[in-house]
């Protein structure tokens, strides 16, 4: 080390070493030795230490002591510093050197720390070990920062307003052309009333329900709250206030968002609403500003709404029905939402209503808020609320268009449905006004020229849903849904469940055969020329050779709708003259589960497909909705591309653009020439089968009649490239929603899929299609191998070829079979179905097992209601709890 880095010499009355020596610690055991002791030299004051010798300067061994007993007595005296072990003790010098014994004394305490932490003074798991002074200080600072940010947080928020959550805009929905449809909102649903205008029966009926410590209690319920900041920190569900007091507080704060921000907010207005408010306003305020349902704001005008009276009007037992709507008025209104939710239907929402509304009077009358006499009258009897009523503007089609695409918004955004029927969306539609009127044209014509309800018995109840829609778009431009919201038809037929679809299934059933083969053909697919038993009354073998059973384990056999002994005949031909037998035994053969798969991926809701497959899956006790059957026939239209169907193609609040509302993307559902092969069979059946009466079309289309068991639904789904569309026909009880048998409808002995339903969609495509081209179809390639049912004869070496086969038939080396019998036929003259007697042609499209079914495991349900388990479940659009 350089000479002008030493420190400086010590003075001559002893160096750092005899220092140390010096304040060595008496108790230690061993003291240096007086100086002179020794008689040494190196006891004089001016000696030093170096080295590990412990030799002084003049060389001579230290006697008594030493370096390390200087150190040790040094570190005593000094807290403990330890000397830096750079160069062992020694001076710069080394051992030989000038500096020779220097050592590195301990220095004065520095300069103290602000915080002292990691301890200085402590050694080993001490110097992390907290003072006293340390924990108590950052104690004292957190709680002062927590106290001082809650006193911020309480003097920045504001309390809310009753009167400014009372305000409402409209929505306003508009065409696929930009141009506004309608404008609907809730300003003329919403009055504030003052708490005196309020019975006290709806309020003790909210507090029994909701809050019974609602006058005792803070406002707010801190236990809650952190559970709740806890689940959701979690990733878990979300939860709401407890108290009366936060709900009055989350109704009046538009954002309904479950966020941490969200609770703190809601926790700070609601101690401010607590000491500035009291108890009787907030209450108020809380039920003028709850959503009670059908577009009703506050308890006035949901006693309007449910009850036609004022809410002063309102009685005990009226007063607990409306206090449940408050759980969720989507799943306890009792007149049923199932166009929000599937779930929320009729039955299952008035079970719900039935139930709290007990629970509650009894609740009241627990907590003396009625008495026994009050509370026995109460109980009496449910007061039902009258049903719904339309509202300004939503009359027509315009009402079921508004629905679905309320419905649309709600699945694919955060919006709630209190918050839409808040109002302040502009939402944009795919709806195309000329086809939509067309559509109502084409069913009031019909209904017009076939249906006499005044003086039929048959014809009454009947109704009708359509839907259609662009293939490889998923657009809908086109529904009808009813008889409108101002007939008191507040049910979208377009978009609803629980009617069969009946032999407009059968086409699934070939493509998975074509594209997956049956057991048989080792996953090679089958041509739509094999043959397969077409006689009525047919028994279904499984795989293994045994065969379905009925519950009294009997044989199943499966019935066409006629006893006409078609025998073996090809595929083509059995969905020509739609004929059951050979679809339920292709069925079976393909496996019923990739039929299933099939329907889903066209298009088709797994919810409103049987769940317990069995034979008759295979035709038609499914209960799709018209959207998705036309949706899923698209499938066909675009070869075997599927795009699920939307109605919304942009949603704004405030200006702003909500996101979820992209098209949706296309998927490969089947195989292109599979789709294209059954859009060949499906021509076949409008030119030579039973949708001869959509020829009058005059254009390239595509189709497939639908009737069920008992005759109660008439389908028909067909499309051309442009346009894809399926109608719906059924009879319908108005008080308990079963299906009624259309038998002797129209002054007929049945309805037929390709009667009344092919009329209608004859119809509409003529005025829907006018003035576009008609480009045909794809070119469909030959496809699988002949794979014949069992015991089904070799063909011959010359066979007939039938006309009505020949003009779709793609060519094969394959014959195709002798007919025995000419197929039904319709007239040339015979335009539309109301100017013909009959309908031209037998459609055998029921549901099969009519006179028994199989065992519970593989009953064979028809769907005699809408919505029951045997029809299939949720038929819905967007589905439900998954869509």
């Amino acid at each position: 080390m350089s000479e002008h880095r030493r420190k400086p010499q010590q003075p001559q009355g002893g160096g750092r070493a005899a220092a140390r020596r010096g304040q060595s610690d008496p108790s230690a055991g061993r003291r240096a030795a007086p100086r002179g002791a020794t008689g040494s030299p190196s006891d004089s004051y001016g000696s030093r230490s170096s080295g590990p010798d412990s030799q002084g300067s003049g060389g001579e061994e230290r006697p008594y002591g030493g370096r390390a007993e200087a150190r040790r007595a040094a570190q005593k005296g000094t807290g403990g510093r330890r000397r830096t072990p750079d160069n062992g003790g020694r001076g710069p010098g080394g051992p030989a050197g000038p500096g020779r014994g220097r050592g590195r004394a301990s220095t004065a305490p520095g300069k103290k720390r602000l915080i002292d932490y990691p301890r200085a003074n402590r050694f080993g798991w001490r110097r992390w070990v907290p003072s006293w002074k340390l924990a108590s200080g950052l104690c004292i600072t957190f709680f002062g920062s927590l106290v001082a940010l809650v006193g911020v947080g309480y003097a920045m928020v504001g309390v809310p307003d009753e009167n400014t959550a009372a305000k409402s805009q409209n929505n306003v929905y508009y065409w696929a052309d930009g141009k506004q449809m309608v404008a609907t909102g809730t300003g003329i649903n919403r009055q504030n009333v003052t708490i005196d205008q309020i019975p006290k029966a709806m309020q003790y009926a909210v507090i029994s329900a909701e809050n019974k410590s609602f006058y005792t209690d803070p406002g707010v319920d801190f236990k809650g709250i952190a559970r709740a900041l806890v689940n959701m920190a979690q990733g878990g569900e979300t939860q709401g206030g407890s108290t009366i007091t936060q709900q009055f507080v989350k109704n009046t704060y538009l954002s309904q968002d479950q966020t941490v921000t969200r609770k703190f907010k809601e926790m700070f207005i609601s101690v401010k609403v607590g000491t500035k408010f009291t108890k009787p306003e907030i209450l108020q305020g809380y039920l003028n500003t709850s959503y009670f349902g059908r577009g009703a704001y506050g308890i006035q005008a949901a006693a309007q709404t449910y009850y036609g009276v004022d809410a002063k009007e309102l009685k005990p037992s009226q007063c607990a029905v409306l206090a449940a709507l408050l759980k969720g008025a989507t799943y306890y209104d009792p007149a049923g939402n199932p166009d929000i939710d599937p779930a929320a239907t009729k039955d299952a929402n008035y079970k719900r209503s039935h139930d709290r509304w007990g629970w509650i009077l009894g609740e009241m009358h627990k907590d003396q808020h009625l008495s026994d006499a009050e509370y026995q009258t109460a109980v009496k009897k449910y007061p039902e609320p009258q049903g719904r009523k339309a509202v300004k503007g939503m009359t027509g089609q315009i009402s079921y268009l508004a629905d679905t695409a309320k419905k649309y918004v709600l699945a694919h955004s955060k919006v709630t449905e209190a918050q839409f029927d808040k109002g302040g969306f502009q939402i944009y539609t795919t709806f195309d006004k000329d086809k939509v009127n067309a559509l109502n044209a084409a069913v009031n014509k019909v209904q017009k020229a076939r249906l006499d309800p005044k003086h039929r018995d048959k014809d009454k109840y009947v109704q009708f849903g359509a839907a259609s829609v662009v293939p490889k778009d998923g657009a809908i431009v086109a529904l009808y849904g009813g008889a409108g919201y101002e007939n008191n038809h507040f049910t979208n037929n377009a978009d609803t469940s629980g009617v069969p679809v009946g032999s407009t299934w059968k086409p699934f059933v070939l493509a998975a055969a074509m594209q997956d083969g049956t057991y048989k053909t080792d996953g090679e697919g089958v041509s739509p020329l094999s043959k397969y038993n077409g006689d009525d009354n047919l028994k279904v073998r499984r795989p293994d050779g045994t065969y379905y059973l009925n519950k009294d384990n009997s044989i199943f056999r499966q019935r066409n709708e006629s006893g006409y002994p078609w025998g073996y005949i090809s595929l083509r031909k059995a969905m020509e003259q739609s004929v059951n037998t050979p679809f339920v035994q292709l069925g079976v053969d393909v496996g019923l589960t990739k039929v299933r798969d099939m329907a889903h991926a066209s298009g088709i809701l797994t919810d409103s497909m049987l769940q317990g497959l069995n034979p008759s899956f295979a035709i038609g006790t499914s209960t799709p909705s018209a959207i998705r059957m036309a949706d899923a026939y698209a499938t066909f239209a675009a070869s075997g591309e599927h795009v699920d169907p939307y109605s919304v193609t942009a949603v704004k609040e405030d200006g702003q653009e909500l996101s979820g509302f992209d098209k949706p993307k296309s998927t490969r559902a089947m195989e292109e020439n599979v789709a294209n092969n059954v859009t060949d069979v499906l021509q076949n059946v409008i030119q030579n089968g039973t949708g001869t009466n959509a020829k009058a079309l005059g254009r390239t289309a595509a189709g497939k009649t639908g009737t069920t068991d008992s005759n109660k639904s008439a389908w028909f789904v067909g499309y051309t490239q442009q346009l894809s569309t399926s109608v719906a026909m059924f009879r319908e009880n108005p008080k308990d929603a079963e299906l009624l048998s259309m038998n002797g409808t129209a002054g007929v002995a049945s309805i037929h899929g390709g009667d009344i339903p092919t009329s209608v969609w004859t119809e509409y495509m003529l005025a829907a299609l006018k003035g576009k081209s008609d480009p045909g179809f794809p070119d469909a390639t030959k496809i699988g191998q002949v794979a014949d049912e069992a015991g089904a004869p070799s063909p011959t070496p010359s066979p007939t070829i039938t006309p009505s086969e020949t003009p779709s038939e793609t060519p094969s080396s394959t014959p195709s079979e002798t007919v025995t019998a000419p197929s039904p036929t319709v007239t040339e003259s015979c335009r539309f179905a109301w100017n013909c007697q009959g309908d031209g042609g037998t459609d055998a499209g029921g549901t099969g097992g009519t006179t028994s079914s199989p065992s519970a495991t593989e009953s064979t349900g028809e769907g005699d209601t809408r919505g029951n388990a045997n029809g299939g479940g949720n038929g819905n659009l967007f589905g439900g709890p998954n869509g």
